[in-house]
């Protein structure tokens, strides 16, 4: 039975996020059980410090053991001081409240910490791909987890690019896993594309992602969390990954989905701090994408950023940022390349066609960071000198075509025409 609290308008206090996780969470699924919790990382807006100290002070007293993990997909590895700060544990609680606890990181970057689950067989990927893919997929998942009882998910849910909405098992996957599995969901939804799965519930990817969970050995309960700008907590769901999210996703889709009366020629999006990399200031593209009109302008205002990747940099400065139709054009010269990497370059290059050896993208996607000209233009990304951008300049023009989005990269912006059943996406 899931429990929850959905509030368009108001918060969701502590005290209620308490009681919730003790109504929504069975005495037997945590009594003398060794619980490991995984939650985002830093690049996620979300009242961590407080969903954390609640979860600490309902379930330490009855497990066994209560350990946390940073589901970094394939992010920056966290110190445990800068996962301390991150979670707001001080050293009076770190002494105290926590002073048995692990906190761990994802390490993604070491094979030997993963673990074969299962996979999917070629005929299950074309039933599950609507033919589009016909191979089969092995799925791993940090062998860290047969080391516990049960797996509590802590995690808020947006709209997402690969998958529809972020959040639940999505946490397991790309969150705590890595390999051929990772690399072919995102490549799937680059292949359907951005506009045609972000928003949306029962996507290709989310449910081969669920499938995929159903696997891992340890069972799974999900704290999923529904953010409002500012940081409020607008809503909190305490079941099953499955049930969940999908009344986060449902409260998700009228939080975080504006949908403007046009579409203009011209759209800035200043991206938070949050994202330091490219890598992940790309999610400005992907929530603003469809409000920029055919032949205009994206503007990604980024100063802070001086980094594609730090991960896949040397792969993204290698093939650049295209369309999708440039790699399906000649997919065998970029085999070698991790496709989570190429669908990233599509997603933030975006729509667009590929015909008689002329890329022609349906916008001009134009980073302002410090990146550089050089290295921008390298990429094949348009540039812009931050320090020659005015930002007045940009606001309050929607009617002369021109949006300003600041804190851009969580809030989809639709066109009001695009209205549609959040369950089926179009594809």
């Amino acid at each position: 039975m899931i429990r929850g609290i959905g509030r368009e308008q108001g918060v969701v206090s502590a005290d209620e996020v308490k009681q919730l996780i003790l109504d929504g969470t069975p005495d037997d699924m945590v009594r003398d059980k060794r619980v490991l919790v995984i939650t985002p990382d830093a690049t996620r807006t979300c009242p961590l410090p407080m969903m954390v100290r609640a979860v600490q002070e309902t379930l330490a007293a009855v497990a066994s053991r209560l350990d946390y993990m940073i589901a970094l997909g394939s992010h920056h590895p966290l110190t445990e001081a800068q996962i301390l700060a991150l979670y707001g544990i001080d050293e009076e609680a770190r002494r105290s409240l926590f002073s048995d606890t692990k906190f761990l990181n994802h390490e993604w970057q070491d094979p030997e910490t993963f673990m074969e689950i299962g996979s999917f067989t070629e005929d299950e990927i074309e039933e599950r791909t609507n033919g589009l893919f016909r191979e089969s997929v092995r799925v791993d998942i940090n062998r860290r987890v047969r080391d516990y009882d049960l797996l509590v998910i802590l995690g808020p849910v947006f709209p997402h690019e690969v998958v529809g909405f972020s959040g639940s098992n999505k946490y397991l996957f790309p969150g705590i896993s890595g390999g051929d599995f990772l690399h072919f969901f995102h490549w799937l939804g680059a292949t359907i594309t951005c506009r045609k799965t972000i928003g949306f519930k029962r996507t290709p990817m989310r449910n081969l992602v669920d499938d995929a969970a159903r696997m891992v050995p340890t069972p799974r309960h999900y704290l999923a969390m529904v953010v409002r700008p500012g940081n409020e907590l607008a809503g909190f769901y305490v079941g099953t990954p499955e049930e969940a999210w999908s009344e986060a996703a449902n409260l998700s889709s009228r939080v975080h989905v504006r949908y403007t009366p046009r579409q203009y020629h011209t759209v800035l999006g200043v991206a938070p701090e949050m994202y330091d990399e490219l890598w992940v200031g790309g999610k400005v593209m992907y929530k603003l994408e469809p409000v920029v009109e055919d032949g205009g302008t994206l503007i990604i205002y980024a100063p802070h950023i001086r980094e594609v990747s730090s991960t896949w940099g040397k792969y993204l400065k290698e093939s650049g940022y295209h369309v999708r139709d440039y790699f399906t054009a000649d997919m065998k010269a970029y085999s070698h390349m991790p496709r989570a990497v190429l669908a990233h370059a599509t997603h933030v290059k975006g729509d667009g066609r590929f015909e008689n050896g002329v890329e022609k993208p349906r916008i001009n996607v134009v980073v302002a960071s410090g990146l550089g000209r050089e290295l921008t233009e390298s990429i094949n990304l348009g540039y812009m000198d931050p320090e020659s951008i005015d930002l007045t300049d940009y606001r309050g023009r929607e009617d002369e075509g021109i949006l300003f989005v600041d804190h851009a990269g969580e809030v989809l912006h639709r066109p009001e025409w695009e209205r549609a059943d959040i369950e089926y996406p179009p594809i």
